[in-house]
């Protein structure tokens, strides 16, 4: 029996450990959430893997890759060869008289050398490559739409874990504050029992509810830090990195609101990516009915030659220079060329109807979410404003339980109940403002405005 009390005395003494090791006042450097969104933006995975795709849009977008400029193209020879020969006059005279001897070359070199310019340009194209031009352009903000996509999707990931964060940090502290109360009711406890007041009984269930009190320190404490682990490995840096955030909640006027979802249109990416889609449609159409018209090109070249002849069995060595200049037009047209042509135009007038029956469907879709984002915000808002309210009552029940416990006209489990009914009161008031704040990120997402007010 002596050795379970030992044992029981123990298992109290650590959870007081604990919760005392646990309550040490934090000196953790405050990430803000204007510091988190920057260090996000510097670091995050899939935001750098964004940039660099809009970066080779950005390229492909450029004069250098639009057919506007001519091609020219250069090229360059040598070649030498080697020749041994032996004339044979079949007895032939010269003009003496004499017969004529043979002639023997050896190791007769010809050396040629030349070199060119050539130039193209398409003059006319049936304006294909305007609208080409114009697509690429045109594909270069939809990456710019798709990246600042990924940043706001990736901004209220972010919000949403620095908000948990925010809520288990209050939590913790709700959950040390009831723990002094419990401890405070096991010292009175043990005071009175000490002096026959009361049973030992009441002295076990102080202990018991500090036990509980200990562990869900324990576990709070636990799931905090792996929140702040989730939180670093989205700004990509030291998962162990320790830190604090700020829990104050600054909530948006449903005025102010109103007004940011007046320009949902202009401003939701989700459309303006829809919006972009079907103008690049739109630009396929134009490039493919230009496949239909002639093409006109000029054409020019510049060579240059020399030749350097060794002597032979008639004629002295050589060296023969040259040059020549060369400028032309062609006009191409695929009168018809298999139906190739038409069949491409015939789909993409198909692909952009298609586009704009996704605009529509879109449109519908974000006015859905559009209405339904507001309602979870107002509806947020009006539970946290109510659970604010069931604190103050919680608050003041606890406060004359307390009273009444004192004065020995409530007993310890009715005082408990009131402890835990404002324990939960105050968590559950904790949720209710951290989901208002969420609810509120998602609002502003939708509205386009995300990234475009301080957080």
């Amino acid at each position: 029996m002596k050795m379970n009390k030992l044992v029981y005395g123990l298992g109290i003494l650590m959870c007081f450990a604990f919760a005392k090791a646990y309550s040490q006042p934090s000196i953790d450097t405050l990430l803000s959430r204007e510091q988190a969104v920057q260090l996000m933006l510097e670091n995050n995975y899939g935001i750098k893997i964004a940039e660099n795709t809009t970066k080779i849009a950005e390229n492909n977008s450029g004069i250098l890759n639009s057919d506007y400029l001519p091609s020219l193209q250069g090229n360059a020879g040598a070649s030498r060869d080697e020749n041994d020969s032996n004339t044979d006059f079949n007895g032939a005279l010269d003009q003496n008289g004499n017969l004529r001897e043979d002639i023997e070359i050896n190791n007769a070199q010809t050396t040629q050398y030349s070199a060119g310019l050539s130039l193209n340009y398409t003059l006319f194209d049936g304006l294909g490559r305007l609208y080409n031009y114009k697509r690429l352009q045109e594909q270069y903000q939809l990456s710019q739409l798709e990246a600042r996509s990924t940043i706001e999707n990736t901004t209220v990931q972010l919000m949403s874990v620095y908000l948990e964060i925010a809520r288990l940090t209050e939590n913790v502290k709700v959950l040390e504050e009831s723990l002094e109360i419990s401890k405070k009711r096991e010292q009175r406890a043990q005071y009175q029992f000490d002096y026959g007041q009361v049973n030992k009984l009441e002295v076990l269930n102080a202990r018991v509810d500090i036990n509980t009190d200990s562990i869900n320190i324990l576990n709070s404490k636990q799931s905090l830090r792996n929140t702040k682990r989730d939180l670093n490995l989205l700004l990509n840096r030291e998962l162990q990195a320790n830190f604090v955030v700020d829990t104050t909640v600054v909530l948006q006027n449903l005025l102010v609101m109103d007004s940011y979802l007046e320009k949902v249109p202009d401003n939701n990416v989700r459309l303006l990516q829809s919006a972009s889609n079907l103008q690049i449609s739109d630009y396929d159409i134009k490039t493919s009915r230009a496949l239909l018209l002639p093409r006109i090109g000029l054409t020019g070249s510049y060579g240059w030659n020399q030749s350097i002849n060794p002597p032979t069995a008639f004629f002295p060595a050589t060296t023969r220079t040259g040059s020549n200049v060369a400028v032309g037009a062609n006009l191409t047209w695929d009168i018809f060329d298999g139906g190739r042509s038409i069949n491409s135009l015939r789909n993409a007038k198909i692909s952009y109807e298609t586009e704009a029956l996704f605009k529509n469907q879109l449109e519908q879709e974000v006015a859905r979410d559009v209405a339904n984002a507001k309602g979870n915000y107002t509806n947020a808002l009006a539970i946290y404003r109510m659970q604010e309210q069931n604190v103050l009552t919680n608050k003041s029940n606890f406060e004359r339980s307390e009273e009444q416990f004192k004065l020995g006209q409530v007993s310890s489990i009715e005082f408990r109940q009131a402890q835990v009914n404002l324990l939960n009161a105050e968590t559950i008031k904790n949720l209710a403002k951290y989901d208002a704040k969420l609810a509120e990120y998602q609002l502003l997402q939708l509205a386009g405005q995300i990234l475009n007010i301080p957080l």
